[in-house]
């Protein structure tokens, strides 16, 4: 097991002679590939990655609130990510730790928003559905309501949880029940719960 623990990710130089095509990228293939993707996109370029990812994203947004430089945020991009989200909208300030994403934030789309008008004005052009995700008095439950297909999921800060505004604009609020003493979990576990629930309900598995 120790040594397993030693080995380095990804793989090393690719043997002569190289594969052919756009999406290589020929420092990759001399030097190796050690970054965090799947196998199927080894030794490709950044940019072909995302264009790849961008041919099959599904249609739902995610958007978290960022008022208090939240350090749930790489987490929801690293999430999005996963799940392949169409774009992640940082809600609020525009700086936050890319640590918890993993470098996924490389290929994610991610639009910053400076006030929550700015962002529900987005949103309403784009015609996505604003659903709240917090354990609000009057919000739904999450694992027996039908999402919308085309829609943006917004969470709030740890603590506080969604801003007035949000709550206000939003067009529906979800839950994720809870069993346990605790009164919330974190915006970063909320948002892969809030995604895998679109996903089992929308997408082509």
């Amino acid at each position: 097991m120790g040594d397993e623990l030693n080995e380095e990710v990804g793989v090393g130089p690719h043997l002569q002679p190289w594969p052919e095509g756009d999406q290589y990228d020929p420092e990759l293939l001399r030097d190796g590939d050690r970054r965090n993707v799947i196998d199927k996109y080894r030794y490709w370029s950044r940019e072909a990655v995302v264009a790849d990812l961008d041919r099959h994203r599904h249609p739902f947004h995610v958007a978290i609130e960022n008022w208090q430089h939240d350090l749930n945020i790489g987490t929801v991009v690293r999430n999005a990510n996963a799940f392949l989200a169409s774009a992640v909208h940082i809600v609020g300030e525009r700086k936050w730790n890319r640590r918890g994403a993993m470098v996924t934030d490389r290929y994610q789309h991610l639009e910053h928003h400076p006030s929550v008008q700015d962002f529900v004005a987005a949103m309403t052009a784009q015609k996505l559905t604003v659903v709240g995700i917090d354990n609000l008095p009057g919000a739904q439950p999450i694992e027996t309501t039908p999402l919308p297909r085309d829609c943006v999921l917004v969470f709030g800060q740890e603590g506080p949880g969604l801003s007035g505004p949000v709550r206000e604009m939003a067009e529906l609020v979800l839950s994720i029940t809870q069993f346990g003493s605790t009164r919330s979990i974190n915006a970063g576990v909320a948002s892969g719960i809030a995604m895998h629930s679109w996903i089992r309900q929308h997408a082509n598995l």
